[in-house]
């Protein structure tokens, strides 16, 4: 295959070289080459000197094929741009959520912890576009404040505030001042045998 494509490819290179170059564009747009023939060489004939009753030896060149015609026409160029269509648009279609005329919802959670003292409590419902609810929480003072409100298109928001239980008061100690007492600390020290801490022991 590689010595095809090398004699086609051959072919061509010697074509294109062949090909006379005409600089005023004279000539006609279908151009053709014959290869010139070869001819035959000549017989060759030797004879050999006659030193005993020997055969007379001749020897003729091979003929060489003259070389088919070879003719070449210029392929017809033609460039046309490719011309890209523009993108299509694609629009996005909004597609409506589903619409609840009358929603509904209602939730709760309540907090007590023992060690923290953190207690509270919330619950509230919707129905009929009216919100009821309410929260409870404890106070710092020990006093339990809960809110109870309604909430509509009409009426706005509306709370009613309540305190539940007795508020501690806290009664103050005085502030004791208390003097600071140096410490007084012994201190001995351990001597190792055969070392003298100057006749301390």
């Amino acid at each position: 295959m590689f010595a095809q494509t090398l004699f086609v490819l051959g072919l061509i290179l010697s074509a294109v070289v062949a090909i006379p170059i005409d600089p005023y564009g004279l000539s006609s747009p279908g151009l053709s080459y014959a290869a010139p023939k070869l001819l035959a060489a000549p017989a060759i004939s030797y004879a050999a000197p006659k030193l005993l009753a020997a055969p007379a030896i001749s020897y003729a060149a091979p003929k060489l094929l003259a070389a088919p015609a070879i003719s070449y026409a210029a392929p017809a160029i033609s460039y046309a741009p490719k011309v890209l269509a523009a993108p299509v648009a694609v629009a996005k279609v909004a597609v409506a959520e589903p619409y609840d005329p009358n929603p509904q919802y209602s939730f709760s959670y309540g907090v007590t912890d023992q060690h923290t003292g953190d207690s509270k409590q919330q619950e509230e419902t919707l129905v009929n576009g009216v919100v009821h609810g309410s929260y409870s929480l404890a106070e710092p003072d020990g006093t339990i404040r809960k809110v109870t409100y309604t909430a509509d298109k009409v009426n706005g928001f509306n709370a009613v505030v309540e305190k539940k239980g007795v508020a501690a008061v806290a009664i103050a100690k005085p502030a004791i001042a208390v003097a600071a007492v140096p410490a007084i600390t012994k201190i001995g020290y351990a001597s190792a045998p055969g070392l003298s801490l100057g006749g301390y022991h």
